[in-house]
């Protein structure tokens, strides 16, 4: 790294190694990085956030080592506009194409787009991914899954690839690693379709007595390992996974990814399958939770958890490795599958104090857990209210890095990184939640507008409340963070500056960055 990238990093190590609470000797060089990103994991589902049915005590080992964040939000209440946002810098609302993705979409960032990937990247970061990906792979069109699968994630910053495409409970049921998918056999070449049953394998709509789990809603076509997924699939049955091993599996090539880089500066992009459905635990957390699946997988997240932080102590990197913990978007109890989650929930609140989750505009959407350490340099065992956001980490990263960025690039994207190490309490002004595409909510200070909207207010499908209302609604989040008292008639004036700067903020395409000189 040239020096003049490397001075902002030395001065910010400077203070830290002058701070009094800093005993820890300053690293020479920029840290390893290490993004663990939970999926459909609540705030109140990790004790460090007050849980007490469930224990998480690896992820709490963060926020005892490091910061726990109160008022952090991913960028959306869904999981590929989330992804997209956190990794482009760019809310998922202003490009099209970004909700939901079916398993075989085509890629939708580019190749040559800045990321965060290609920011570190640029920065001498070997980078990597492992996990789940649901940001569409191959070009218009969608992938060749019997031959080479780009553009993807190496065309967009990353060194290495380990996929699941989309999710689960989508098809194709399969792991890509690069740019091939993993153990093929081409004499039993893939098919996939979202639109119309291709081959003849059964499905759960068909066939329900070949299901070891039944879904509740929806999940009805091409039963993979006795659980029927969304679409159709034929062929690939030597690549297919095997839900009980795929935490195993993502846990593994993770570490051997560290394993592997350790004499490097790394960036390692740790996506978990865990907390999403169908949730199937290996058999070492089968039934431990007492809440079923869905509690047991909270144990099978926190151990993979549990296997980065210990490889990297294994390996002396915990010094000078940056560990973020986040979660894609809030939590949701029945997303599919008859697996006993809402029955043996018991006084478990996936989502906390908050309001709301998986779906929703309400806080429970987007606040999520949110836990950084950095030993000797962000301090330990403390709290920070600082608002912030999972778009701002392109921008705070290339600050951490001393990357500057292109004025085009990352256009929503601020630098945060006093924040985030737990130099300053103060966040962003003001952030923008996404439920979907046309349904926002802004959030400035204390006060949280969601203009009308005349969805339905609770999920048929997920019994989620999804702050969906023909009036304006209007909540004072200090006062009220579980937003149970809409105050829009009593502060009319604060209405129409939010709503007002929503539009604003909607209406900017791209929004302009300033140009350092």
């Amino acid at each position: 790294m040239s020096f003049r990238r490397s001075l902002p990093f030395l001065i910010l190590l400077a203070f830290a190694a002058c701070a009094p609470s800093m005993r820890m000797p300053a690293p020479e060089q920029p840290p390893n990085i290490v993004l663990i990103y939970a999926d459909d994991l609540g705030y109140g589902d990790v004790s460090a956030n007050g849980a007490t049915r469930i224990s998480t005590p690896n992820i709490d080992r963060i926020a005892r080592e490091g910061l726990r964040f109160t008022h952090a939000h991913s960028a959306a209440a869904t999981c590929t506009p989330s992804r997209f946002a956190m990794l482009t810098g760019q809310y998922a609302f202003r490009q099209a194409g970004t909700n939901v993705l079916p398993g075989d979409a085509a890629a939708i960032i580019p190749p040559g787009r800045v990321t965060l990937a290609s920011i570190l990247k640029e920065a001498g970061y070997t980078t990597g991914v492992v996990g789940k990906w649901h940001l569409g792979l191959g070009p218009d069109g969608g992938p060749d899954w019997n031959g080479e699968i780009r553009p993807g994630p190496l065309e967009i910053g990353f060194d290495y690839a380990f996929l699941m495409p989309a999710t689960g409970d989508r098809v194709p049921t399969v792991y890509v690693e690069n740019h091939r998918v993993v153990g093929l056999d081409p004499s039993d070449p893939i098919q996939v379709s979202f639109k119309e049953k291709v081959g003849s394998e059964p499905t759960g709509r068909e066939n329900p007595e070949l299901l070891t789990l039944h879904p509740s809603h929806g999940h009805d076509f091409t039963i993979v390992n006795g659980i029927s997924r969304i679409g159709y699939m034929s062929g690939g049955k030597s690549a297919r996974w095997q839900d009980t091993t795929m935490a195993r599996v993502f846990a593994s090539k993770a570490v051997e990814f560290i394993e592997q880089h350790r004499d490097e500066r790394f960036f390692l992009f740790f996506s978990t399958h865990d907390i999403h459905v169908p949730r199937v635990p290996h058999r070492d957390f089968a039934g431990r939770s007492g809440m079923g699946p869905r509690g047991d997988a909270i144990l099978q997240l926190d151990w993979q958890v549990g296997q980065v932080l210990d490889a990297l102590d294994r390996l002396g990197l915990r010094e000078n490795t940056l560990v973020i913990f986040s979660s894609d978007n809030g939590p949701v109890v029945d997303d599919g599958y008859q697996d006993q989650a809402v029955e043996l929930l018991g006084d478990h609140r996936p989502a906390g104090p908050f309001r709301g989750g998986k779906y929703s505009a309400f806080e429970g959407g987007t606040r999520v857990a949110t836990l950084v350490r950095w030993p000797g340099v962000v301090p330990a065992g403390r709290t920070s209210n600082a608002l912030i956001s999972q778009v701002d980490f392109p921008a705070t990263m290339a600050a951490l890095a001393g990357v500057k960025l292109p004025s085009d690039a990352a256009p929503d994207s601020e630098d945060q990184l006093a924040a985030l190490l737990g130099r300053s309490d103060q966040g962003r002004e003001y952030l923008i939640e996404q439920a979907t595409a046309r349904h926002l909510a802004i959030v400035r200070g204390r006060w949280k507008y969601i203009p009308p909207n005349q969805g339905p207010r609770v999920s048929a499908n997920t019994n989620t409340e999804l702050g969906n209302d023909p009036e304006p609604q209007l909540y004072d989040l200090e006062a009220d963070p579980g937003e149970t008292r809409n105050v829009a008639a009593e502060h009319p004036d604060i209405v129409q500056e939010l709503s007002t700067l929503l539009g604003q903020v909607v209406g900017e395409f791209p929004p302009p960055r300033a140009s350092a000189e």
